[in-house]
């Protein structure tokens, strides 16, 4: 794990250093550019809470998308009809910018927790609920005949075959999902919040408090690297039979 992390720290660390010498030599005003230690001086118990906020949106969000996800992506293996009819809603909800949706859940929900949460919801769904369903259906023939010969119920193949094949899937999508909902919760702050990263990067680039909003765009990755990271972990102990889960 320390290998691991080694090399990212020492190209993060120098690329800091440089940061902070450019910003220094050529005398670039703090509005423009703030130093990395400009920056660091706006970490405080505020940007903490305001973090927090949008973590849990963030992370409410992918929790509710994730099983909402898996449940849908079930329903259409199990009935193919439903995923004839529904597919092509879940793709356009997709393909509409969250963006152009995020205006509307604050209309419809306020602008509290649940427009935020809802919006990550949103964003993180399709991923999930596509590669779920890929998962579901990738298992071999040739085990599928196998359960039939052995008088397996079809809750015995989805449980003891389906499920097992689409867990490298699903954690592939929670990856991805798990990023794009902390997008989707700032993205929702954007529009109408009173607290949250997105309300902080807002509120500090009408005021030209560059550092600050440095500081928030920093805490916004933090919480998707943290989200990935976690999900890596997960992964990596519940797959341990895959190449991709056990490296």
């Amino acid at each position: 794990m320390i290998a691991r992390a080694a090399p990212p720290l020492a190209f993060g660390a120098l690329a800091i250093v440089v940061w902070q010498a450019a910003v220094m030599i050529g005398k670039v005003p703090e509005y423009l550019l703030p130093s990395p230690t400009a920056i660091l001086a706006t970490f405080d118990l505020s940007l903490l809470k305001q973090f927090g906020v949008t973590f849990l949106e963030a992370l409410a969000g992918f929790l509710i998308a994730s099983v909402l996800a898996f449940a849908v992506a079930t329903l259409f293996v199990r009935f193919h009809l439903l995923e004839e009819g529904l597919f092509p809603i879940a793709i356009a909800v997709k393909t509409t910018p969250i963006v152009a949706i995020a205006p509307l859940l604050v209309i419809w929900l306020g602008t509290g927790w649940w427009s935020k949460i809802v919006a990550a919801v949103l964003i993180c769904f399709f991923p999930v609920l596509v590669n779920v369903v890929k998962g579901l259906k990738a298992a071999d023939v040739e085990y599928l005949e196998l359960f039939k010969t052995l008088g397996a119920s079809r809750s015995q193949e989805f449980r003891k075959l389906r499920v097992p094949y689409c867990l490298p899937y699903l954690f592939s999508a929670l990856k991805i999902s798990s990023s794009l909902a902390v997008v989707g919760a700032i993205v929702g702050e954007f529009v109408g919040a009173t607290k949250g990263l997105g309300y902080l990067i807002i509120i500090s680039s009408a005021h030209l408090e560059t550092a600050t909003l440095f500081s928030a765009i920093i805490a916004a990755a933090f919480a998707g690297i943290a989200m990935f990271y976690a999900i890596g972990f997960a992964e990596r102990r519940l797959i341990f039979w895959s190449s991709g889960g056990g490296e």
